[in-house]
């Protein structure tokens, strides 16, 4: 009964963390993008494409599954058996909770192409949020590691 509590409490933590996840929109600045200057290009959108953005691997998913996966497989069978459960239950966990920690993180965006008034191309790629539609005004904004569309 005890295992069941522990993995449980292990498996909601796991999956309270992979959530922690901070999406960021373009009406989204990090610090450091704060007070800094940034370039303004103005222009006319051309194309709009949906594209899933896929977030950085943290980590967290792949081991917890690994380590919950370790623990519930060393519980099958006796003797030998419960060395080659964990190091299953521990590979397959590990894969399991990768593609939870992904699949849970995953973001939808937009590529945004953009003719500027310059008469170059430019693509940005960005989180959802603000809707583009070809013909649109927008403004490019460029500053400090970060490119973003908006109207």
């Amino acid at each position: 009964m005890e295992f069941r509590t522990i993995a449980t409490a292990i498996a909601l933590g796991a999956a309270l963390v992979s959530g922690c996840a901070y999406n960021r929109g373009s009406a989204d600045y990090q610090g450091y993008e704060v007070m800094g200057e940034q370039s303004v290009r103005f222009g006319v959108v051309e194309t709009v494409r949906e594209v899933r953005i896929s977030p950085r691997n943290t980590g967290i998913g792949s081991t917890s599954g690994a380590f919950i996966g370790g623990i519930a497989g060393s519980h099958v069978g006796g003797g030998s058996g419960e060395i080659v459960g964990a190091i299953a239950g521990t590979v397959l966990g590990s894969i399991i909770g990768y593609n939870a920690e992904k699949q849970v993180n995953e973001v939808p965006g937009v590529e945004v192409t953009v003719l500027l008034d310059s008469g170059k191309y430019v693509a940005v790629v960005q989180q959802a949020g603000e809707p583009f539609r070809s013909g649109d005004r927008v403004r490019v904004l460029t500053g400090r590691d970060a490119i973003r569309v908006t109207h």
